[in-house]
């Protein structure tokens, strides 16, 4: 079976957003699922340029980052979960730069699942996520979801430990991708796979 890839977009290695992303792995793993969190660190991530250099390499131009490592992994992985703090009711800068550059230069996103979590200290949890569920749905990503919205709310890791509904909300989310994702493999054993699709039409409205 295939991994789940947890991207932690918050500056904090191990704060609010981590604690999240973290009980999601850990009942991922007690369901036989293999996942990693892949933090994406302090360092400033560059935005897309829109250079489409990508539409000839499949790769970013821009390097130093994780962003052409996870392009290179996307393989390995049948589900991508993004997790965020929240920020002005949206995710953070780190998590958006990165995501539009992997979801732009990456390829095979289709059939994977796709999930957003987000951690905030009071408001603004909703529209966080679900800017980051925008990645999924125009990639043909079906969208994990949960009991709730997929949020905790904590200022601290202690604080979000104490959130007893979001906790289980990240649980009920970690049941439901591995649940999917078996049976998905069911399916595929079974000769059941994702759909072909038509050639993209782009359509400008501007002639």
């Amino acid at each position: 079976m295939k991994k789940v890839l947890l991207v932690n977009g918050s500056p904090h290695e191990k704060g609010c957003t981590f604690t999240a992303l973290n009980e999601v792995k850990r009942t991922l793993e007690e369901e036989g699922v293999e996942a990693e969190i892949l933090w994406l660190g302090t360092k400033p991530i560059a935005g897309c340029i829109a250079c489409r250099a990508c539409r000839k390499t499949g790769r970013c131009a821009f390097g130093g980052d994780a962003v052409n490592e996870t392009i290179a992994r996307l393989p390995e992985y049948g589900a991508i979960v993004l997790g965020s703090p929240v920020y002005y009711a949206a995710p953070s800068g780190q998590i958006c730069a990165f995501a539009d550059r992997l979801f732009y230069a990456g390829s095979g996103f289709q059939g994977k699942l796709g999930a957003a979590v987000v951690s905030c200290r009071r408001g603004g949890a909703t529209a966080a996520f679900d800017r980051l569920n925008k990645y999924f749905t125009i990639n043909s990503m079906p969208v994990v979801s949960s009991q709730y919205w997929n949020q905790v709310h904590g200022n601290t890791p202690e604080e979000v430990l104490e959130d007893g509904e979001g906790l289980q909300t990240m649980r009920t989310l970690g049941r439901n991708i591995a649940w999917l994702m078996k049976c998905i493999e069911a399916g595929e054993e079974k000769g059941i796979c994702f759909p072909p699709y038509e050639r993209r039409i782009s359509t400008n409205f501007i002639r």
